[in-house]
């Protein structure tokens, strides 16, 4: 009952502490009360994307001509073996967990988790059995749930979070999503490409609000052309569930409307799980809903820790597994440095896909850079070309005076999957010039980001 650390919470952020803290040689248990995985495996960034693959199939199944390919007369879909293989998906990756669990001899205690004062740990089992264990050090991890406002309570049935999203039994022919970031937009995507008549309510003057305004406004065009319909400057006031479908009452800058859909999605962020936790008997300090820690992720009480969703830092499943392992490598004794929360990529599944890192241009110029602007559009892109989408553009930042890739903001096919290259020459701290003296393979859609830099020195080739 005795360990060196105990992890609280499986999710990217306490699973990969726990294997990093093995790996050190620490003696570990993770405590988990549901799943191991958590909600990214189970409930999050993985079943999203399973689904939002089907619905990309189907969108190819329907556009077959286009690849000189006989068309496929009437493609349809079952909604249920949708759903069935984004289950089945989250599944074998949370089974996959258990096997590293195993693989590093990491004990996993099931159940729920109380902090208590001296360096110990309440788990209550299912059948309702308590058990206490000590931990050397304490990491929280218990991530964050769906956020519910006031004004829009859930019901899990009309009015709907994330995780009902992730696994209705039928197919709505309506849905009104409220929030336009990652998730909302995520969403939206997937149900408007299966035939859900979408509409997207967003309080800020851009979907996407944390992106360039370029990209927004470029996604927002594409999502339009796709059949979602988009309201920003827009809130839900009210809605009324009974009738047989959801009744939202919307603010807009022109007076107030009244939207009717079968089902309304509330994404409007998330809330850290840190009730009931028992912080306030061991006197951790949170403030604002968040826990607050040290460079080190060390909470105001010396021995317990917090990383991930319950920290005010960016809600990101790599940002709380980076905070983990600098976490316990901070506890070996190892240099380590302190993440820079500058270069955190941001990246958003749908289709066109966002993908960013660093300042945006109205971030640079507030903080008084004297800039160098350079865009690639994707139309101008062979292998996007060859590819059937070119949809999109590469824009990249650079400090004028030094060259230094202040940020990248990039919209289209694939882009989630390029992102890294600018975030790996950012922490390396490589200058434009660099970016364009750095061969890209031909034909890539990579080739865009070496092409934009030189769009931002005014070497362009292919525009």
């Amino acid at each position: 009952m005795n360990y060196d650390i105990i992890v609280i919470g499986s999710g990217p952020g306490g699973y990969v502490t726990a294997i990093r803290a093995a790996q050190l040689g620490f003696k570990t248990a993770i405590i988990e009360k549901e799943n191991l995985g958590g909600i990214c495996l189970n409930w999050g960034c993985i079943p999203t994307k399973a689904l939002l693959k089907s619905a990309h199939v189907f969108n190819y199944l329907k556009h077959a001509e286009e690849y000189g390919l006989n068309k496929v007369e009437n493609p349809g879909f079952d909604f249920s073996k949708v759903i069935q293989r984004s289950r089945g998906v989250a599944t074998k990756m949370s089974g996959g967990i258990s096997f590293l669990m195993k693989k590093n001899k990491i004990d996993v205690i099931m159940g729920t988790a109380k902090v208590q004062k001296g360096k110990k740990v309440a788990v209550t089992d299912k059948d309702g059995k308590t058990t206490e264990y000590s931990g050397e050090h304490i990491i929280i991890a218990t991530g964050a749930r769906s956020r519910e406002l006031p004004n829009l309570p859930q019901d899990g049935v009309k009015v709907i979070g994330y995780r009902q999203a992730l696994n209705l039994p039928s197919q709505p022919k309506s849905m009104i999503v409220v929030g336009s970031g990652a998730i909302g937009v995520e969403f939206a995507d997937f149900y408007n490409s299966m035939g859900t008549k979408v509409t997207v309510v967003e309080f800020m003057p851009n979907i996407v609000p944390v992106e360039d305004e370029e990209i927004s406004k470029h996604l927002e065009k594409s999502l339009k052309k796709s059949g979602i319909d988009i309201m920003t400057n827009a809130s839900v006031e009210s809605v009324d569930t009974s009738g047989t479908g959801v009744k939202a009452n919307v603010k807009t800058a022109t007076g107030n409307i009244t939207l009717e859909a079968d089902i309304l999605l509330s994404a409007v962020g998330i809330s850290a799980n840190i009730e009931g936790q028992g912080f306030e008997e061991v006197d951790i300090q949170t403030d604002k809903g968040r826990v607050l820690v040290n460079d080190w992720y060390e909470t105001s009480v010396p021995g317990y820790y917090a990383i991930g969703d319950i920290l005010p830092t960016q809600a990101l499943a790599h940002v709380a597994s980076a905070e983990g392992i600098t976490c316990v490598e901070k506890i070996k004794g190892l240099h380590v440095e302190k993440i820079d929360y500058g270069n955190i990529p941001g990246c958003t599944y749908c289709s066109p896909e966002v993908a960013s890192v660093g300042l945006t241009e109205k971030q640079a110029k507030e903080k008084g850079y004297e800039i160098k602007v350079g865009k690639f559009p994707l139309s101008a892109s062979g292998k996007a070309t060859a590819n059937g989408n070119t949809d999109g553009f590469i824009k990249v930042i650079f400090d004028a005076k030094y060259g230094e890739w202040l940020g990248c903001h990039m919209i289209g096919e694939g882009v989630t999957d390029m992102i890294a290259e600018a975030v790996v020459a950012r922490k390396l701290e490589t200058t434009g010039h660099e970016i364009i003296k750095s061969i890209h393979p031909h034909p890539t859609v990579s080739e865009a980001i070496m092409e934009a830099a030189a769009a931002a020195y005014g070497e362009v080739i292919h525009i």
